[in-house]
């Protein structure tokens, strides 16, 4: 958890959340024009997911792959 690449893997994946968050948010609510958006709740549940994703990544810290943020390991090569 103390390395640069492991902040980089939680970083990437914390992005990635806010994306798909962000996204989904924004798609629910097809039909409706950009003004019409909550931006101030769409902003709160982006972030509340966002840093689920961090401290996911940190609670994972221990499983997987040393200095990662990832849980899954390499699979064997044939």
């Amino acid at each position: 958890m103390f390395t640069p690449e492991f902040w980089r893997d939680a970083a990437e994946r914390a992005v990635r959340t806010a994306a798909q968050t962000g996204l989904a948010l924004v798609t629910a609510t097809a039909g409706l024009g950009l003004t019409d958006i909550d931006w101030a709740a769409t902003a709160s549940i982006v972030g509340l997911a966002t840093l689920a994703s961090v401290l996911t990544s940190v609670a994972t810290s221990g499983v997987g792959p040393t200095g990662t943020a990832s849980v899954v390991t390499e699979p064997a090569t044939a």
